[in-house]
């Protein structure tokens, strides 16, 4: 008899409504959210609803004005505290902490981070699992420059951008133009941060990585290829924020080359 199909062992492993045995827990990163909060946690419970899958969100709100807690408490009372978890912070700390910090509460054993401005749609999150599987991949990162998937699966639609103008665009190719000139990381978005990871392997990561802004997203993936962990890429559209402003400003984007220039003379 297979001693994992025991009674004892069953138990001991518990009860699942899916052949799926891991449990996804999304860290939302969020100021001045109170619109985008309500859609993209609806979008996020259908799709792992749908995909029967065990799933957690964990806001990490850094002191809103707008009431984006409130709005999280309220989600939290409609979907469950086990399921919507708020964690604020006392102020605007940086994307890189709040990853930090979200990590402290989850507990799935893969991580997806992901904006909450409904720039990044939940209907990929499925294209990422599979292609993990199917691989045994560290991570799997969406990109918004490729039209077939890293290693190919037959699904993957090619990615793109909606709603940015010229300039913006621009920016973002030449900013991962840069990084993938001076760094060669081995992954066509650097500058994205829709991501899926095994829970040990991002805290691994994050232990390394220095950058605590915008350049944190970047660090982690050359950080992740440089300790030699695996990493798949999904095409997906990228949209921009529908309700509020963009945070990306010149003092981003400086302290972009700036991170780019320090992970070539560290990594």
């Amino acid at each position: 008899m297979n001693p994992f199909e025991s009674n004892v062992s069953l138990n001991m492993q518990g009860t699942f409504d899916t052949a799926d045995t891991h449990k996804y827990s999304v860290i939302l990163p969020t100021y001045n959210e109170r619109k985008n909060l309500p859609v993209i946690v609806w979008l996020l419970a259908r799709t792992f609803t749908e995909q029967k899958l065990a799933w957690e969100v964990i806001v990490v709100d850094d002191a809103s004005p707008d009431g984006t807690q409130e709005i999280a408490r309220q989600l939290a009372k409609v979907y469950g505290e086990d399921k919507i978890i708020l964690k604020p912070r006392a102020g605007k700390l940086g994307l890189g902490t709040a990853y930090i910090h979200g990590l402290n509460f989850v507990t799935g054993d893969f991580v997806i981070i992901m904006d909450a401005d409904f720039s990044h749609h939940p209907k990929f999150i499925p294209q990422f699992i599979r292609l993990q599987k199917a691989h045994n991949l560290d991570i799997v990162t969406g990109t918004r420059y490729r039209s077939t998937s890293t290693p190919y699966m037959a699904d993957a639609k090619p990615g793109g951008v909606h709603g940015w103008d010229l300039k913006r665009k621009l920016v973002s190719r030449g900013a991962n133009f840069l990084a993938d000139t001076v760094l060669n990381p081995g992954v066509s978005d650097l500058t994205g941060s829709f991501r899926l990871y095994r829970l040990p392997v991002l805290r691994h990561i994050i232990t390394v990585t220095q950058s605590k802004g915008y350049v944190f997203q970047m660090e982690m993936m050359v950080r992740a290829r440089a300790l030699g962990y695996s990493v798949g890429e999904v095409p997906i559209t990228f949209v921009d924020r529908i309700f509020g402003e963009s945070k990306l400003g010149a003092d981003e984007i400086v302290s972009y080359a700036k991170g780019v220039w320090a992970l070539f003379t560290s990594v």
